[in-house]
């Protein structure tokens, strides 16, 4: 169904610019967290304006009776696990899509630890009653190829547990670089977390200190201005990114190697390790002929790098991709669907791969690119203009979810924005 707003995008003839990128949503959102339960009242530096952060911002503040998260999937599974160990009782919901997003695996492994939490409506989903209480802590398992945010949330609130917490994961792991920062983060917040064996975490009870933390900003992010470079005709085209960190702990800054694939060369301000610095990417001109390629620790890019390659002539086969399915949408479906519309045939085997052969049709006339109220498939299919000039994006404003300052950035690069 249409929305009331597209915009309709214009490429620039020369792709030059210096983009300031957003602070990350991830480290933001584990932070917050972390300084709530230090009880420390001062806001991290650099703090994301997305809408899944200021959601996080305001529950955390205000802690309302009814907690509404909208679409904020991270905010969901963080204040649930937040929320069984702080004072009084919270209803937690949000938009209908996340109604539909399976929150069970973590319900039940809070429970196993004492949480007080009940569904409000369908069992497995939100909403949540939750009454906070102290967690005894101990060994659970849980599935690791759910979701890595079902693992950091229990992680997040462990060391408040009453005794020694071990976490084992079965069924595999999805998303692990996620752990890993987290677990990063709460070591440098004073928390005695690690990996014991290759399944298997541990947390000792103890404190978070206050820690001031300036968040670096956003590898996830800099995969569209990645992608514009692929799509780009401009051998000289060259973008500056601002606030990026060579050795990131963000797992999506594989992204510099994913896309050195696609012709496209990554070169550090500073060598320096853990400062933020300026990336400069510039075109190489090689390619790889095919592109296969596991997913499974950083899902969030897999939609620019879909685009990418089919715009590139780069067939794929990406597999690792059983999360999209539970998303903000179907993402497997709806690229499978908004690629038709450019002439590419995709194919989906086994709910978790995703695979082009070349297969084209003719591409649509004026394509309308369908967003789903997903923000990644708004930024996704922006740089497609580069190859068809105004393409329209249906409902565009859903990048506000984690980058707000998308559209202005593609003015600050010289696309045209149309609102039509």
């Amino acid at each position: 169904m249409r929305s009331m707003n597209q915009y309709a995008i214009i490429p620039p003839s020369r792709l030059e610019a210096t983009i300031n990128l957003p602070a990350s949503k991830s480290i933001s959102n584990r932070v917050l967290l972390i300084s709530a339960l230090s009880g420390s009242t001062i806001l991290p530096e650099n703090l994301s304006d997305c809408d899944d952060t200021n959601v996080m911002v305001k529950a955390l503040r205000d802690m309302p009776e009814v907690i509404d998260i909208g679409a904020a999937g991270t905010a969901m599974r963080f204040l649930t696990a937040y929320l069984s160990i702080s004072e009084g009782t919270h209803v937690i919901t949000g938009s209908p899509r996340m109604l539909e997003r399976p929150i069970g695996e973590l319900v039940e492994a809070l429970k196993k630890l004492g949480a007080d939490i009940e569904y409000v409506g369908r069992e497995g989903y939100p909403p949540l009653r939750i009454t906070g209480r102290k967690l005894t802590g101990g060994m659970i398992e849980m599935p690791g190829n759910i979701s890595s945010q079902f693992v950091s949330a229990l992680l997040l609130v462990a060391p408040y547990f009453e005794k020694e917490f071990e976490l084992k994961l079965t069924e595999g792991l999805t998303s692990r670089p996620y752990i890993d920062l987290t677990l990063c983060m709460m070591r440098e917040c004073g928390a005695d977390a690690g990996w014991t064996s290759a399944n298997t975490l541990q947390v000792i009870p103890g404190n978070y200190r206050a820690h001031p933390i300036v968040v670096e900003n956003d590898w996830s992010s800099a995969a569209f201005w990645y992608e514009m470079m692929a799509l780009s005709s401009d051998p000289e085209a060259e973008i500056k990114l601002e606030g990026l960190v060579d050795g990131s702990r963000q797992g999506d800054a594989v992204v510099r190697y994913l896309f050195s694939l696609l012709g496209i060369k990554t070169k550090f301000g500073t060598l320096q390790q853990g400062v933020p610095t300026t990336v400069t990417l510039k075109r190489s001109g090689r390619s790889v002929l095919r592109l296969d390629y596991d997913f499974a620790n950083q899902p969030d890019i897999a939609q620019p790098m879909v685009v990418s390659c089919c715009m590139t002539n780069v067939p794929f086969r990406f597999k690792g991709l059983s999360t999209l399915r539970i998303k903000e949408t179907d993402r497997l479906s709806a690229l499978q669907e908004e690629m038709l519309k450019l002439g590419c045939v995709l194919k989906i085997e086994d709910d978790h791969t995703l695979l082009w052969d070349g297969e084209r049709v003719d591409a649509r006339e004026h394509p309308v690119i369908n967003t789903y109220k997903d923000h990644r498939m708004a930024m996704s299919f922006a740089p497609v203009s580069m190859m068809f000039p105004g393409v329209r994006i249906d409902d565009p404003m859903v990048v506000s979810k984690s980058y707000p300052g998308f559209w202005n950035d593609l003015r600050k690069a010289g696309f045209d924005i149309l609102n039509t």
